[in-house]
């Protein structure tokens, strides 16, 4: 994905330009640091007038602008860039160097008064920091919104996957094109799970060896589930693998009861897990909005994200345990289980995945839902994923919260949240924070 990042220094020159031309000559370097230098575009001086300004960002569109009172500058400055240049915002207010009852240096806190006053004129929503280039809490926050700036794009380039409606009752799962295209930029593509069962009957023993091979190498104990259904998740292995090939998809929902055990045969559970490991975020139940949560997760951790309903809380331990029938990505496994091959808890056939997740030091739950006034808001709550067993029959973590769990459980429940979660195996709270004020929608921080 090219993304393309601009460092827009804006000021006049009547202040104290040594001290300006020190900061802007770190800003740059921390810019740099953060995206890799790789599509980095800043101007080779300070851009202390409109037509400096206008010149440097002539004909030009990027996908976040960082713009920073490197002294101070009139709301005319941030006007003509609104005006030329579309695209996510961050406004940096720099520290003033020295305070001596002498003139002030900058004057950069000003500069960003008038600067905001403008973006909310255009209703731009933006991401603010006030520091100097060499404090950490600058270095976090414009990193954090370069990561959730990236994020936005990627969600306008994706091709997400509906397979299936969802189970009567979990409709809160379901996505319109219109939603996904309007807030979140993505293209919706919807199937019929009959369309994939029908590729997988089709093949033969021959064509489905090399997925009955790999999967043996990431599920341990397959040689226990009959032979028959082996095969069968097999073939929707290689099915499902070839239309998110050949479609370019990036994250799926996928129906999975009844029909694959009515019509099929065989769960889909264990397909999900190995396509979250082979990074396509897959969510079952049909629940689209989770497989978008998971994909966000996916992104800004690098790692599969676990999906399930909390289904147990412990006050003595302040801990969640979320759960599902057996669908999570096999590398979350813990180590001294690894993913094992289990029967479904209900339906007892397989085969379904089964373990409790390895420990993880930072974790953030997170959902995409909708409230009562159908509009989007997102669900973040943070803590740690701490050691231990497989809880129920399928797969489960256990999650140690920051804030209280009963409150979080019950205030999540009153307040109507659905009941499918996302775990993102890092602390990406800032990054969805941020993603929702590029998106302009609520943040729930639990």
């Amino acid at each position: 994905m090219n993304f393309k990042v601009a460092y827009i220094p804006i000021g006049v020159p009547t202040f104290h330009l040594e001290s300006a031309k020190i900061e802007f000559d770190k800003s740059i370097e921390l810019i740099k640091k953060i995206t890799n230098n790789v599509d980095f575009d800043y101007p080779e001086e300070m851009l202390l007038s409109i037509d400096k300004l206008n010149n440097y960002i002539a004909n030009k569109q990027y996908d976040l602008i960082i713009v920073q009172n490197i002294t101070f500058a009139n709301g005319a400055y941030m006007n003509e860039i609104l005006k030329k240049i579309d695209c996510p915002v961050v406004l940096w207010t720099l520290r003033e160097p020295v305070i001596d009852g002498t003139r002030l240096r900058l004057n950069s806190l000003t500069g960003a008064y008038s600067a905001a006053n403008v973006l909310h004129t255009f209703k731009r929503k933006f991401i603010y920091v006030f520091g100097s280039p060499d404090e950490q809490l600058t270095k976090d926050t414009i990193e954090s919104a370069y990561k959730a700036a990236k994020l936005k794009k990627a969600l306008k380039e994706l091709n997400i996957l509906q397979i299936g409606h969802t189970p009567q009752g979990f409709g809160f799962g379901r996505a319109l094109d219109k939603d996904i295209s309007t807030v979140f930029g993505s293209n919706l593509i919807s199937i019929e799970s009959r369309e994939l069962i029908d590729m997988a009957k089709s093949y033969t023993d021959e064509e489905i060896d090399e997925y009955l091979k790999d999967a043996n190498t990431r599920i341990k104990g397959l040689e226990n589930i009959k032979e028959e259904n082996v095969k069968d998740f097999a073939r929707l292995y290689k099915a499902y693998k070839e239309y998110v090939d050949k479609n370019k998809i990036g994250a799926l929902s996928s129906r999975c009861w009844p029909d694959f055990f009515t019509s099929f045969g065989t769960p889909v559970c264990s397909v999900l897990g190995i396509l979250n490991d082979l990074n396509v975020p897959s969510a079952c139940e049909a629940d689209t909005y989770g497989a978008l949560t998971m994909f966000c997760s996916q992104f800004l951790t690098n790692k599969p994200a676990f999906f399930g309903d909390p289904v147990s809380m412990d006050e003595k331990e302040n801990t969640i345990t979320l759960w599902h029938c057996g669908m999570a990505a096999c590398s979350l496994a813990r180590k001294d289980t690894g993913a094992q091959a289990g029967v479904h808890c209900n339906r007892k056939i397989g085969p379904t995945l089964e373990f409790g997740c390895a420990p993880e030091e930072k974790v953030t739950i997170c959902r995409i839902g909708i409230d009562e006034d159908n509009k989007f808001r997102v669900f973040i709550a943070t803590g740690k994923a701490i050691d231990k067993p497989k809880q129920f029959y399928g797969t489960s973590i256990v999650i140690q919260t920051d804030n209280d769990a009963r409150k979080i459980v019950e205030s999540t429940v009153v307040n109507g949240w659905e009941p499918h979660y996302a775990v993102a195996m890092g602390d990406i709270s800032k990054e969805l924070e941020n993603l929702c004020t590029y998106l302009k929608i609520e943040c729930c921080k639990y």
